[in-house]
């Protein structure tokens, strides 16, 4: 009987290692991290500091990526600290490239919102190339004010 059982573990045991090996996707961090802050003064001399940052998850794979913020609101008077808050996520977006392959990727936002915005919190550009072939995607994504995004991408061409 105990020989039974190890011919069956063995080949319950080859069984298992000839099935392939399922990589979860991989995500990178993009290298373009910001932060913006911004203060302003109440009544009754508080202070209030804003901070926002923002970076990109990017799956290598697929070119599915999320924009993550995560922001700070700190208020004080002159002596201590009355209240903080923090907010924060990731919101996915679509693909850039329709098929899968092996991807490269990088972003970077407008600046905060001042006078020269026209849109308001203005938008972001992101970046993906196919590091198996010469493929480069550009895309620019701005806020409208009216609802969605808009979004246009552009293929390069090399001379």
């Amino acid at each position: 009987m105990n020989q039974v059982m190890k011919i069956c573990l063995g080949v319950a045991l080859s069984l298992v290692t000839l099935v392939p090996v399922v990589h979860a996707d991989e995500f990178k961090l993009s290298n373009n991290q910001r932060i913006s802050c911004s203060r302003g003064l109440s009544p009754g001399k508080l202070n209030t500091a804003t901070c926002r940052s923002y970076a990109y998850i990017f799956n290598v794979k697929t070119s599915e990526y999320f924009r993550c913020q995560v922001s700070l609101a700190l208020t004080r008077d002159n002596k201590e600290v009355i209240n903080v808050q923090t907010d924060g996520g990731c919101t996915k977006k679509p693909r850039i490239f329709e098929t899968d392959s092996n991807y490269a990727f990088d972003a970077t936002e407008t600046e905060p919102p001042n006078t020269n915005s026209f849109f308001g919190p203005g938008g972001y550009a992101v970046w993906a190339s196919d590091t198996t072939t010469r493929k480069v995607r550009g895309c620019i994504i701005i806020s409208s004010g009216l609802g969605s995004d808009i979004s246009k991408c552009l293929d390069m061409t090399f001379q």
